[in-house]
């Protein structure tokens, strides 16, 4: 249970294929860093965040979830309590990229199913490793739309391009959301 002072606690649930980039992306964001050696995700890690926003101290409780298929049977569990989610998936021009992007629609759905209508945004990761000048941006919008993602931003954990405006744009929504809801039960009162 969250003290007096920590009001607003979040937690953020980040999926997608296994090796598209969420545990680089959440140690970008974090810690500012990045791992070169993959190491693959065994169920489910944990990152803590904290952030003020207009004098208020936001706690985020980052889930990095498994995105093989082994793990399937433990998301919902993993799952619970999620406030927003990231679906994360590769940009490359590989069969990883073509897969984790045909796999968005089911990690959104999977995730609906056990959060129901929470925040969501929407990762294209390792722009660093494609040509930008080919990246067509019209497709994943109108996937996003379509979807209701708060957004699609294109990232890069490796050199940090959009990672920190991304986290921002879900934290600013969870903190805005929640301050509402404080205000009108202080009013109640």
């Amino acid at each position: 249970m969250p003290s007096t002072k920590e009001k607003f606690v979040f937690k953020i649930t980040v999926i997608g294929d296994g090796m598209v980039g969420k545990t680089s992306l959440i140690k970008k964001f974090t810690q500012g860093s990045f791992q070169t050696d993959y190491i693959r995700t065994i169920g489910a890690q944990f990152s803590k965040y904290k952030q003020n926003i207009e004098g208020d101290t936001c706690t985020l409780s980052i889930w990095d979830i498994a995105g093989q298929d082994e793990f399937f049977f433990l998301r919902p569990s993993f799952y619970k309590e999620s406030k927003a989610a990231i679906i994360v998936y590769s940009l490359e021009d590989n069969q990883l990229g073509k897969d984790s992007f045909k796999h968005i629609s089911n990690w959104h759905n999977d995730i609906k199913k056990f959060c129901g209508k929470i925040p969501l945004i929407l990762l294209g990761n390792k722009v660093d490793l494609i040509d930008k000048n080919i990246l067509d941006e019209s497709k994943m919008l109108k996937l996003a739309q379509k979807r209701e993602f708060l957004g699609h931003f294109i990232t890069s954990a490796l050199t940090g391009e959009g990672v920190i405006k991304a986290f921002q744009v879900i934290i600013n929504e969870l903190y805005h959301k929640y301050k509402k809801l404080d205000d009108f039960l202080k009013m109640k009162v």
